[in-house]
């Protein structure tokens, strides 16, 4: 019963590691309040514990909203037309006129959905209503951490079409989780954001640039390591799983060199520039009456009847 139990626990692995890993999510809306101007650190700083522990509120809805899932990625070879990004329109109305919605939500709606968060954050901050800001806070800053990975531009998101399954979380979870104390992560002051959503395709654009060497330096390196020693059994969460081995991931992070570092420090830079812009687009609002509000906790939403799921809650 209890091998039973360990080999069921091991198989459902990968359905709750999340985007960028639960620790990354939360490593990145953590850090980035402390590159706030003073007038808005303040605020964000009481509510640091939110905002880091609701990061990942975006993955829990995955599992009950059927809208969400396409919220974290975008597809883009399901949508170019000769491998040129460029030919996807920036404008949501634009690029239904070209794919349908529905084909638009099935690849993915990550940048759209980053202009629609921001929006949101900027209306509570003007309105000074405080569960809104934290909770668009926390939504706004996990998307534009997955905006940042390379995996959630292709539909060979897990490698699934390069014979490289599970390349995903080992990319934005496992290496994180085992390199970023040695990281620097200070990515100093803000800097305000002219056009939200052209500043969101930059991202979406650079991560796709980034794709070739996220799984060509993966299958090269699987090509000269020693078989019996690129996977072992690993603790996590006491949980004993089967995964990439230490040397393994040491070898692969060496071979990116400073990608994932560079990603996360991108993600945190730009989840401060947007938190500020929103504020600043709300006419800089005084919070200071909001930080003696408790807010509160649960900030899930619920489906709406009659949805279908379209996306991939395990990866994304």
């Amino acid at each position: 019963m209890r091998r039973i139990g360990i080999l069921l626990l091991v198989s459902m692995a990968p359905l709750v590691l999340g985007s960028w890993g639960f620790y990354a999510h939360r490593l990145i809306n953590h850090t980035a309040v402390f590159s706030l101007p003073a007038d808005l650190a303040v605020f964000y700083k009481q509510f640091i514990n939110y905002i880091t522990e609701h990061a990942i509120d975006p993955d829990k809805r995955c599992y009950i909203d059927s809208l969400e899932s396409p919220r974290h990625f975008i597809d883009i070879d399901d949508l170019v037309e000769a491998d040129a990004v460029d030919s996807i329109p920036i404008h949501w109305s634009k690029a239904v006129e070209k794919f349908t919605e529905r084909k638009l939500r099935a690849a993915g709606i990550i940048p759209w959905q980053i202009e629609r968060s921001f929006a949101a954050l900027r209306e509570a901050m003007y309105r000074k209503d405080l569960q809104r800001i934290l909770r668009h806070s926390a939504d706004l800053g996990h998307y534009l951490a997955d905006a940042h990975v390379p995996l959630h531009t292709t539909k060979n998101y897990n490698g699934q079409f390069t014979n490289q399954v599970g390349i995903h979380a080992f990319w934005e979870t496992r290496l994180p989780e085992r390199f970023s104390q040695e990281y620097n992560l200070w990515v100093g002051k803000v800097s305000y954001v002219p056009s939200v959503l052209d500043e969101a395709w930059h991202i979406v654009r650079e991560s796709n640039q980034l794709l070739d060497s996220v799984l060509g330096l993966e299958k090269a390196l699987d090509a000269r390591f020693p078989k019996d020693r690129k996977h072992a059994y690993v603790l996590r969460n006491n949980i004993l799983q089967r995964n990439y081995s230490e040397s393994y991931a040491a070898a692969y992070h060496q071979a990116l060199n400073g990608m994932v570092e560079r990603r996360m420090r991108e993600s945190i830079r730009q989840v401060a520039n947007y938190w500020y812009s929103a504020w600043t687009d709300a006419g800089r609002p005084d919070l200071s009456d909001l930080m003696r509000i408790t807010p509160v906790l649960d900030t899930l939403n619920s489906p709406q009847p009659g949805q279908r799921n379209l996306g991939r809650p395990e990866w994304h």
